[in-house]
């Protein structure tokens, strides 16, 4: 009888570019009954290097400024390009890769509350000065003066670029629109909810439905706009006021708020009666926040002076910066490509930052990035496991925080005991119903 063997030639099992034969592997549970085992110890390990090799500051942008930097915008058509604006009224814009400064002007009289960035490069800036200016850093042949000049009724406290038009959103005691592609300096549209007289803090155009636009005052409300009708579209008042807005990028509805009463909360504008998330973890006022170009992250700035990184999805940070220089952060920002995050502190310093504290950058060969890849697969299928769950939580945190934090706890702890003593003890506790933690700041609603 002939019988015919398969038979393969060594060359066909080598990896391309290796002289070393592949090895065949059976993998059959029942051959390998120390596989979890193994993988646990390996997962142990990979958590335990992450952290070991966890290096999240590069350092600042040049010398910074002489004042606190309250502000600052991402040049959209760049990667490499950052605008910031001090409290002396200074707006510096930097070269990331080089950590230089490659232009600088004295814009305001006073502190640079917002800088913006148009479809054509050109920055427009709004300060306390009343005054709006667009300026021309790239095309300025040294000559860094304002290019237009814009004049309000009030001081200015934020503002917002259009996605599409030539239109700005600029904050005060009202939300004025400019239209710079016009020759007139007065506002092309004014919106204004009726009964409301305070002061807006912020405003954020959302750039997927480019026509709504969203405010936050010092009374505590948040208004929803639409620049198609010229009307407001919905006020929510909180328990606490809103210092910034971010709207997520890939999810048009939704939109963060950095609040007082030290939480950021997610919105989704068709639902206002109920946050979609509340993120705790600092311990003092949430003064701005950002989404990642992504949508899936946040990065926040506090005046515990402490930058927090977060999952949406998630309730508490999954990282948080720190040095023992920086003080209270007020401006906050992604790098369009995901892998870097910046901060504008009241020390004048502009600092840059990994958005994942032990990444590296540079070419990987195909063997590192599999291993990389390997332990990011075994990190997340144990990370339920409490002694990977305590390393990878485990972050050393200053000592006025760490008080503060304590002593945050104990407060709110009391505060529930009250709350449901007194809901056990009433009469109409058949009646009184615990609210959630994503309805309690929700005061009242207006259409």
């Amino acid at each position: 009888m002939k019988i015919k063997a398969l038979s393969r030639s060594t060359e066909a099992l080598q990896p391309p570019g290796s002289s070393t034969p592949r090895l065949l592997r059976n993998l059959d549970p029942s051959l390998h009954p120390f596989e979890r085992a193994r993988e646990y110890t390996r997962a142990l390990n990979a958590t335990k290097l992450e952290r070991m090799f966890a290096a999240p500051f590069l350092g600042q942008l040049g010398k910074g400024h002489v004042d606190g930097v309250y502000s600052m915008a991402q040049d959209p058509g760049s990667l490499e390009r950052l605008a910031s604006g001090s409290g002396d009224g200074v707006v510096k814009v930097w070269d990331l890769p080089s950590r230089e400064e490659i232009w600088q002007c004295k814009a305001h009289d006073n502190i640079v509350k917002g800088i913006a960035w148009t479809r054509d490069r050109k920055m427009l800036t709004c300060g306390t000065d009343r005054t709006v200016k667009m300026f021309d850093p790239y095309g300025s042949e040294g000559r860094p003066g304002p290019t237009a000049i814009y004049q309000g009724q009030g001081a200015f406290t934020s503002i917002s670029h259009h996605r599409s038009l030539p239109a700005v959103a600029v904050s005060s005691g009202q939300i004025s629109i400019y239209d710079y592609s016009r020759e007139s300096s007065s506002p092309s549209q004014t919106l204004v909810w009726p009964s409301t007289v305070d002061t807006i803090t912020t405003c954020a155009f959302n750039q997927t439905e480019t026509s709504i636009l969203a405010s936050a005052g010092t009374d505590r409300s948040i208004i929803l706009y639409d620049l198609r009708t010229g009307s407001p579209l919905h006020r929510t008042v909180l328990s606490f006021a809103s210092n910034s807005i971010a709207w997520n990028p890939m999810e048009a509805f939704n939109f963060a708020t950095a609040s007082e009463d030290h939480n950021i909360y997610i919105f989704d504008m068709r639902k206002m009666s109920r946050a979609l998330n509340v993120l705790k973890g600092h311990v003092a006022a949430a003064m701005s926040v950002a989404f990642s170009p992504t949508g899936e992250e946040l990065v926040s700035g506090s005046y515990d002076r402490s930058v927090r990184l977060w999952d949406r999805s998630k309730g508490h940070s999954r990282d948080m910066y720190h040095t023992k220089r920086m003080q209270r952060v007020f401006s906050v920002a992604y790098v369009p490509d995901n892998a870097y995050v910046l901060s504008g502190s009241d020390d004048g310093n502009v600092r840059l930052w990994r958005a994942k504290a032990s990444a590296r950058q540079g070419v990987k060969s195909a063997r590192e990035r599999e291993k990389l890849e390997y332990d990011d697969a075994l990190k997340e299928r144990y990370k339920h496991m409490p002694e990977i769950r305590r390393i990878a939580r485990h972050r050393h945190l200053p000592k006025q925080v760490k008080r503060a934090e304590t002593i945050k706890r104990e407060e709110l702890g009391s505060i529930k005991r009250r709350e449901e003593n007194e809901r056990r003890s009433s009469r109409m506790k058949s009646k009184t119903k615990r609210r959630s933690e994503r309805e309690k700041m929700v005061l009242a609603t207006e259409e």
